[in-house]
This record gives C-alpha cells, sequence and structure tokens, in this order.
C-alpha cells in the first residue's frame, strides 16, 4: 500500500523521458592551466646571504580572449619581484589560465563572470604554483594575500561610468 506521489515509491517510470537538453544559462570552468611560468634568480648565490628585508613588488593583470563560441580563456598574470638594497633576489612571472564556458548569459553577467568570478576562481591555483615557484628557487615561499576580484571589479566599472558621463574639459 504506497502512498499516491510518495517519491521512494512513485518513480514515474512511463511519463516520457526529456532528450536531455540543457538549455538554462551556465557558466563554469572547463579546464585550467600554466600557459607560461618564469622563474628567475639572478644574483645566486649572493642572494642567499643577503639580510635585509626584501620589498616584494607584485604586479596582476587579467585579461580574456574568446576561444569559441561560448568558450573564452581567462588569463590571470602575475609577477612578483623581490628587491634588497643588492640588487634582485627573484623574479617569478606566471600567466595562469582557464577555459571559461558561458551560455544563455546576458551580456553583462558573462563579463562579470570573466573579469571577476572566474579570477576568484583561478587565483588560489596561481597563489599555490607562486609559492611554490619561489620555494623552489631556494627563498621561504611567499603566499600572497587574497585578492576581492568582485570589489575590484565593482569599482572599475563605477570609475568607468564617472568617465563616461564626465563632460568634457575643452574642445579640441
Amino acid at each position: 500500500m504506497a502512498d499516491e506521489g510518495n517519491v521512494i515509491t512513485d518513480l514515474d517510470l512511463d511519463s516520457p523521458v526529456p532528450n536531455g537538453e540543457d538549455t538554462g544559462p551556465a557558466a563554469g570552468v572547463i579546464s585550467q592551466y600554466v600557459k607560461d611560468l618564469s622563474v628567475e634568480n639572478p644574483n645566486s648565490p649572493m642572494s642567499f646571504q643577503w639580510q635585509d628585508a626584501p620589498q616584494l613588488d607584485v604586479q596582476m593583470n587579467v585579461e580574456a580572449d574568446q576561444v569559441d563560441g561560448e568558450i573564452h580563456e581567462v588569463k590571470l598574470r602575475i609577477q612578483l619581484t623581490s628587491k634588497h638594497e643588492a640588487g634582485i633576489a627573484f623574479i617569478v612571472e606566471l600567466t595562469y589560465c582557464g577555459l571559461i564556458g558561458m551560455r544563455g548569459l546576458p551580456a553583462e553577467a558573462m563579463h562579470a563572470f570573466t573579469y571577476a568570478e572566474a579570477p576568484r576562481i583561478l587565483f588560489p591555483f596561481a597563489r599555490r604554483i607562486i609559492s611554490d615557484a619561489v620555494r623552489d628557487a631556494g627563498f621561504p615561499p611567499v603566499m600572497l594575500d587574497p585578492i576581492d576580484f568582485n570589489g575590484l571589479y565593482a569599482q572599475q566599472l563605477a570609475a568607468a561610468q564617472e568617465t563616461a558621463s564626465a563632460e568634457p574639459a575643452g574642445n579640441a
């Protein structure tokens, strides 16, 4: 005596099976990979003896290219330079990429996913690669601070809107 509508007993196996087509909006990471990695240790072995605290310079950029209709390559470029009074101890340059699939999203949502959410997903992996590369170069590992990519994206959008709405300074 099964209850009508009970999930366990009413499997509804006689109903037509959907064709499996997924037409809803979707976005996600298909693959991620190191596109380019460079580690320079220009002043070794002298740099291992330097006692002053290094000044770390971190440069980061996010780029994106459309690979196919629904697939984009998001590139997270990071350059880390360790500077001392005596010179540069090391330079690590990484281009870490992700293939991002997006379909059925409005243009502004695709832009936001490409430049805010995808870098947020990729960053922890790039951070580990940078840390391992510095350690493998013979220095204490460097753990980059977490980055609020969504906050940076919102700031850049606001700055772009302010620039677009500003009146021209003069006639050309």
